[in-house]
């Protein structure tokens, strides 16, 4: 069985396109199938769409979240209710076809467990295609950096992977880094990657960022080794410095004039001190949100097709 997963924003438009899409290509990839719309709290009329399309096709789930929790917390929603053997992850813009699907799955019959659709070349503009690019610098820390430059939301993998995760129940989610942490046969395949023709995206350079930020803090500890490394080089830097002094005290007689030297000097230290603690600060948050307890999710209602049945 495949499983169709896509976290649903604020999409009335392109809903139906892209389920009618799909119809048509699901019956050629596998025999049994389910399409799984998670509404993240949409604020337009997404899920009434996704009501008329449960009552149109009998393979559609449809599974309303309480408000907006983020793309990847849908996306951990919707996997985890999956009943296929494979689950095949993509946006709900038309920007991934599901024409393509076909070669994400002929890639994962070549044994790996998780295959990302990468198209050939980014094409949402400068700062969408910049802020892309930290996103995938801040995985690599956690991925790999081969495998980290092909992720994209176009993804298919084999449903045992998400035991690895199973017992995950923290706000902050990376659908990506949690599927290293069951399995580490990724490849990538190039796929064609559409233009929006309707509606919005709803990803912005700012939320990009965010994203890549929260990664960093939340499934790495690179940030700490970074500050390390800074407070190393500037131990070293100091060194240098009071040998500089010490000697030409020594061998002309006077002390290194200048304010401003001085000044610099404490002013480079104490920038770096701020920068560790607020690395540090960032890793206490989190762990603060995290004794929280906050819910990964939280689902308000949900809608079945006449062939989906609860999971037992």
């Amino acid at each position: 069985m495949l499983s169709i997963v896509v976290p649903v924003y604020n999409s009335e438009q392109s809903l139906a396109p892209l389920m009618q899409r799909l119809s048509e290509v699901l019956p050629t990839l596998a025999d049994t199938y389910e399409v799984i719309l998670v509404n993240d709290g949409s604020r337009d009329k997404s899920w009434s769409v996704i009501g008329n399309l449960v009552s149109q096709y009998s393979f559609v789930w449809g599974i309303n979240m309480m408000r907006n929790y983020g793309q990847h917390n849908a996306l951990l929603c919707g996997i985890r209710q999956a009943k296929g053997d494979v689950i095949v992850t993509m946006d709900d813009d038309l920007q991934h076809p599901p024409e393509e699907i076909s070669k994400l799955l002929d890639k994962l019959t070549e044994g790996y467990d998780v295959v990302y659709g990468t198209p050939h070349q980014e094409g949402h503009g400068f700062l969408r295609d910049f802020a892309s690019q930290i996103t995938k610098l801040a995985l690599q820390s956690a991925m790999g950096a081969e495998t980290a430059r092909q992720v994209s939301a176009f993804r298919a993998f084999r449903t045992i992977v998400r035991q690895s995760f199973a017992t995950y129940h923290v706000p902050l989610v990376s659908i990506d880094v949690l599927l290293t942490w069951g399995t580490t046969r990724f490849a990538s395949v190039a796929v064609r990657e559409d233009a929006r023709i309707l509606g919005v995206s709803n990803y912005t350079f700012r939320k990009l960022v965010t994203h890549a930020l929260n990664m960093m803090t939340g499934f790495s500890i690179l940030p700490l080794q970074i500050a390390s490394w800074i407070g190393i080089s500037l131990a070293l830097f100091s060194v240098v410095v009071l040998v500089y002094v010490v000697g030409r005290y020594l061998l002309e007689g006077t002390p290194v004039p200048g304010f401003s030297f001085l000044a610099s000097i404490i002013g480079l230290f104490s920038g770096a001190q701020l920068l560790a603690l607020g690395i540090i600060g960032e890793y206490l948050g989190r762990m603060h949100l995290r004794l929280q307890d906050r819910p990964t999710y939280v689902v308000r209602e949900e809608l079945r097709g006449t062939t989906n049945s609860p999971p037992g």
